[in-house]
């Protein structure tokens, strides 16, 4: 990516989609500008993904994946925070499912799309094996210690945690992440750089400080702009919900889809380009910030606001959670991949969402 100046469609989506964002209050629930609302949306996602872009190859791997992953998550947090207040009873176990469609979709849509599209394109792919094993050992250990812990640990009715079980497992998700970026970022860096030969714009001249400056502030004004969007379209997307009958955890894997739109674009683009480790760097950063952040900030507002806060999965999901970390690590590890294994997970997620709207 060599761009030096800003194209304007870059910055004048988000600056629509920002007034969209202050027009929908005057306009109401109307057809019209629920149309807008979603156009806007999907055009601001784009441009999320071409300023992360910008800003990942100034900063180079892995650190311009964890730009996206990150910026990403918060705003998750923010959405699933307010959701979470404005209705407390109703939504106690949406950060559980938002959380957990995040996992689904990261770990066997987004991976297994990368995986068949860089499968068609190259054949085959390569990516570095102690990278993708030390991403997985985190999630294999905060997905258990989260979602299915507090189902045998329970002390009361239904999957929650007592507070000092809920304080402990926020402050265990935090420490695993923060351990992870240390490795990723630091320590052991290398198991996370793209391998030379497989990337194809290692020579590509680096865009301007100034470029990337605009691209950095133009990206967290996309995301919070998406966000906002997303939650003006929330009730809608509820009353639909409702209107189909289809269970409320649906609810959660729209907003985590919603989310992860921009990273899944991203990251289906590199796997084209032949980046697998950039695919992949964003797939795993994305899930483990999903988990390690919201985790504690979900516990945090649940204690402080003395609201209620249900995280262990039932017996259907714990069997795709476990089929998904099982294929992950088959998957992921020989360092090799083809078109194969991103069929068979793109089939899992299928199973996951069929499965999601007819229990």
């Amino acid at each position: 990516m060599a761009a030096q100046r800003t194209p304007r469609w870059a910055w004048t989506w988000p600056l629509a989609a920002w007034i969209v964002l202050f027009a929908a209050p005057f306009f109401g629930q109307g057809i019209g500008i629920l149309v807008v609302a979603g156009i806007a949306l999907v055009a601001t996602v784009f441009v999320a993904v071409y300023h992360a872009e910008v800003v990942a190859h100034r900063i180079g791997e892995p650190f311009g994946t964890l730009v996206l992953a990150l910026a990403v998550t918060i705003i998750e947090v923010a959405l699933i925070v307010s959701v979470m207040i404005s209705a407390p009873a109703e939504k106690a176990g949406l950060a559980r499912d938002t959380v957990f469609a995040a996992v689904m979709i990261v770990m066997n849509g987004i991976v297994g799309l990368c995986l068949l599209l860089g499968g068609m394109r190259h054949h085959e792919q390569g990516f570095q094996v102690q990278g993708a094993s030390a991403a997985l050992a985190v999630l294999a250990a905060l997905t258990t210690l989260t979602m299915l812990v507090p189902n045998v640990v329970a002390t009361s009715v239904g999957p929650m945690f007592s507070t000092a079980q809920l304080i402990f497992a926020g402050i265990v998700s935090l420490v695993l992440y923060v351990s992870f970026v240390f490795v990723q970022t630091v320590r052991h860096r290398d198991y996370f750089l793209p391998v030379e030969a497989d990337d194809e714009d290692a020579h590509a001249s680096l865009p301007s400080s100034r470029t990337t400056a605009a691209s950095a502030a133009l990206l967290l004004v996309s995301l919070v702009a998406v966000v906002g969007l997303a939650k003006s379209l929330t009730p809608v997307v509820e009353a639909g919900i409702n209107w189909l009958g289809v269970p409320k955890a649906v609810v959660g894997i729209i907003i985590a889809a919603i989310v992860l739109l921009p990273e899944c674009l991203a990251a289906g683009r590199a796997a084209q380009a032949n980046r697998l480790q950039t695919s992949l760097n964003l797939a795993l950063g994305s899930v483990l910030a999903a988990i390690g952040l919201t985790i504690p900030a979900v516990v945090l507002v649940s204690i402080m606001l003395h609201q209620p806060l249900e995280l262990g999965l039932d017996d259907k999901d714990r069997v795709l959670l476990g089929l998904t970390l099982i294929l992950s690590v088959i998957t992921l590890g020989t360092g090799r991949t083809t078109v194969l294994q991103g069929i068979v997970h793109l089939v899992v997620f299928a199973v996951f969402l069929f499965f999601a709207v007819a229990p």
